[in-house]
């Protein structure tokens, strides 16, 4: 199964061909795809994409927007969580690189979504940027103060924040960085991760996996990122699909597993 755990259908760069772009999606193979929350207060649209029944979604603000609701709390999330289509939390995080949101609202509305992942027990989708110190810090003092699980979405920071957060049970998903020329230093993590807890995304419409790049990305180039995670771990492509398939459903459980058909 061919899943996009990491999709941004209600981007404005999907606004002409929104339907499309699904449609091609399916056809290419991709059965399941997970709609990420920029921001809460765009959630409407988010969840109205997941009204498919092979799209779902999450809840949450990322961390260049944290400065629209500084004073985000984990009750405002958790008001999100009991709809049947909601199965994480964020996409959250830290982000120096841009410091679109000062680095203190970050961290706080970050510690937010921590919290509303934990009592919810729905993962938490992060984003992670030239931040390594502070979300490692994060992390593990959150983690201590009681555990929840983790995904550290499209992965490019460095190999001792993996690391440490492979140590509190995360998960990792691999984006069509994977497969540009330069990013040897990413491959380099990605052959170190977990490969129990390894999954795959587009975060479509950004990072197009080679041979796109520079083109809009969308779903249906997933199966060239799955073909550079397959390079970089050596494995086949068979087996590609079926690690990333265990560990997203491992991960991702609310989302029923679709019955085998029998033969």
């Amino acid at each position: 199964m061919l899943i996009d755990s990491h999709v941004n259908l209600h981007a404005p760069q999907f606004d002409e061909d929104r339907e499309a772009v699904i449609a091609r999606a399916r056809a290419a193979g991709i059965q399941l795809m997970v709609n990420i929350s920029d921001r809460v207060s765009h959630f409407e649209k988010v969840r109205a994409i997941a009204d498919a029944a092979d799209i779902w979604c999450t809840v949450g603000t990322h961390p260049h927007e944290a400065k629209e609701n500084p004073e985000l709390a984990a009750a405002d999330l958790l008001a999100y969580c009991d709809d049947p289509r909601v199965v994480g939390i964020g996409e959250t995080g830290l982000d120096f690189h841009y410091d679109f949101s000062p680095r203190d609202v970050q961290a706080q509305v970050f510690r937010a979504h921590v919290a509303a992942a934990r009592a919810s027990g729905l993962p938490l989708v992060v984003h992670t940027r030239e931040a390594d110190a502070l979300m490692t810090e994060i992390l593990e003092t959150e983690f201590a103060a009681g555990p929840f699980k983790m995904l550290l979405h499209c992965y490019t920071s460095g190999a001792e924040l993996a690391a440490r957060a492979a140590a509190m049970g995360a998960w990792f998903s691999v984006s069509g960085i994977a497969t540009f020329k330069p990013a040897q230093d990413v491959r380099d993590v990605i052959a170190q991760m977990p490969a129990d807890r390894i999954i795959v995304e587009t975060d479509c419409p950004y990072l197009a996996p080679v041979p796109h790049r520079g083109r809009r990305n969308e779903p249906a180039f997933l199966p060239d990122v799955l073909a550079g995670l397959a390079r970089t771990r050596g494995w086949d492509l068979a087996e590609a699909e079926q690690r990333t398939e265990e560990a997203f459903f491992a991960l991702f459980d609310k989302i029923p597993r679709p019955a085998v058909a029998a033969s």
